[in-house]
């Protein structure tokens, strides 16, 4: 044995972990390879209280490096490999997020005197979407337009986007709806209007047709008419937000919807994220304006301009802007109304046996169409 050997023997005799261990060995075997002390007091030695603390050292170290993450720090700051499915629900703050179940192209079509709409909902694709009967987006120039015609049994939505039009009707309701402006039409029992381009650049918009219920439908027709500067807005992190109907942002809209509705034109800057709460159990969709957006998922395939997405059932709609421009998007939601719905060019009514009525109180001039033949807009 060397002599370091044996120096290390008798450290190794003198150190009460090593002996209680070797104590311990002992009494489970019949020889023992040492010999033990009996047991008495004894005083560390400096190296063991170096060892003791370095091993609380390392105790604390350990402890310390696994607070850190889940006390000392956010959330948000916590990343690791198997958190992307977390970090990912804790993006889309719905427990029943709604997702694309259709999604299909307006395309351009011949409307009135020859004025152009791209039609999504009111088309073969989708006939309607309770409680919604059609959406178009209108582009229109002198001298085309639409010239005199009746309506009965829902109300028009029509929103201007760029230029202007002129509404006349046979009550004597005259106005200019400009761009950003409003005109929210409850048609009811009986109205004839026309609706024609202001100036001599194409004029844009979108024209949403809601449907009214059975109680509804004859009431006396009314207007709710608001203009861009008295639009409720709002904006966040980079969305802006015209509320035509309901809430966004904690903002709501002034405009009484017969049949519960949401309406909104919002805005996206690239980067941007949106999460908007729709009612559960309301139809909903979009349609792209401008730019292009993924909606619903995050790794979706991005929509561009003039498509429109139904969603399915759930408490919210998800939508990111990936691109490099703005997105521009109207997002629509409705209760359903759960009626038949019968319609027939301008009048939608709950029967066939209700079209015909409508048809000839509108050729006969009476249950709210008494002044139809005596009237004519001046455009």
């Amino acid at each position: 044995m060397t002599t370091t050997m044996m120096r290390l023997r008798q450290h190794l005799a003198s150190s009460p972990i090593y002996t209680s261990a070797i104590a311990r060995i002992g009494n489970n075997r019949a020889h023992r390879l040492l010999p033990v002390a009996p047991p008495q007091k004894h005083r560390p030695t400096s190296t063991t209280n170096k060892l003791l603390l370095l091993i609380v050292l390392l105790l604390f170290f350990f402890f310390f490096l696994r607070l850190v993450p889940t006390v000392l720090l956010p959330p948000a700051r916590v990343m690791s490999s198997s958190s992307s499915a977390s970090d990912a629900a804790a993006a889309v703050p719905f427990e029943k997020p709604r997702a694309v179940v259709k999604k299909l192209l307006a395309e351009s079509q011949s409307e009135g005197q020859g004025a152009t709409v791209r039609r999504s909902i009111g088309s073969h694709e989708l006939r309607n979407l309770d409680p919604f009967l059609m959406l178009d987006e209108v582009s229109v120039s002198k001298p085309a337009g639409f010239p005199d015609h009746p309506h009965r049994g829902f109300e028009t939505v029509t929103y201007m986007l760029e230029g202007a039009c002129i509404h006349q009707d046979f009550a004597g309701h005259k106005g200019t709806i400009r761009a950003g402006d409003v005109q929210w039409m409850t048609a009811g029992r009986g109205i004839v209007h026309s609706e024609m381009p202001a100036g001599d650049e194409v004029n844009k918009g979108l024209q949403l047709w809601i449907n009214l219920s059975s109680k509804d439908k004859m009431i006396e027709p009314r207007y709710q008419e608001l203009q861009s500067k008295n639009i409720s807005r709002a904006e966040k992190d980079g969305v802006e937000v015209r509320i035509i109907a309901g809430e966004a942002f904690g903002v709501r809209s002034p405009v009484y919807t017969r049949t519960p509705t949401m309406y909104m034109d919002f805005t996206m800057r690239p980067g941007s994220q949106l999460h908007q709460p729709i009612p559960e159990g309301w139809n909903a969709f979009v349609y792209i304006v401008d730019g292009e957006g993924v909606f619903s998922r995050d790794k979706s395939a991005p929509v561009s301009a003039h498509h429109c997405i139904v969603l399915g059932a759930g408490d919210g709609i998800s939508v990111w802007n990936k691109s490099g421009a703005p997105l521009r998007f109207a997002l629509v939601a409705g209760q359903p109304l759960g009626e038949p719905v019968v319609q027939h060019g301008p009048f939608v009514m709950n029967s066939r046996a209700e079209i015909q009525q409508a048809m000839e109180d509108y050729y006969y001039g009476k249950n709210g169409f008494e002044r139809a033949s005596q009237w004519s807009s001046s455009a």
